[in-house]
């Protein structure tokens, strides 16, 4: 049986492929946020994590809970409570008392984190279109297909 017959070598180079695809992925997710991280601090004296968690209480309105935010962020409670320590003081950020439960506190976004994010969310919208630039849209819809199936593949793996 030749090697391109030979079913263990299939498996083999296919291994190595999406080994490779990882990398690639590892290495571009990097450069990107590089990048993202660079244009915050020029441009706003932000960080990531700030832009991340401003960004998730601006799809929120009505706030959210300290566990809600650290697991919608994928990052442990003590990372959030840093972040967000530092937005109430600037002001960005607020936390409020749940009426519901005394023991969990709302974060909510401010109107002045809201005006700061308005801005921030354009311009994080250009900066990806122009790092993205060279990426067709059906490439892009192809990457995103490619994420959602690794991303359902990896939580199958995690349960098992």
């Amino acid at each position: 049986m030749s090697q391109s017959q030979d079913p263990q070598h299939d498996d083999d180079r296919l291994a190595v492929h999406r080994l490779r695809l990882w990398l690639q992925m590892l290495k571009a997710v990097r450069h990107v946020e590089s990048q993202l991280r660079e244009k915050l601090r020029v441009n706003y004296d932000t960080t990531l994590p700030r832009f991340d968690v401003l960004a998730a209480l601006h799809a929120q309105p009505e706030g959210m809970k300290m566990s809600e935010l650290s697991q919608f962020l994928i990052v442990s409670n003590g990372n959030v409570t840093g972040v967000v320590d530092r937005l109430v003081t600037d002001g960005l950020a607020e936390r409020r008392n749940l009426s519901t439960d005394r023991r969990a506190i709302q974060v909510c976004i401010t109107d002045k984190g809201r005006s700061l994010m308005d801005a921030m969310v354009e311009d994080h919208r250009l900066w990806i279109d122009e790092m993205f630039r060279d990426v067709s849209e059906a490439d892009a819809a192809r990457g995103i297909s490619i994420m959602l199936d690794i991303r359902k593949g990896s939580a199958a793996v995690a349960k098992s």
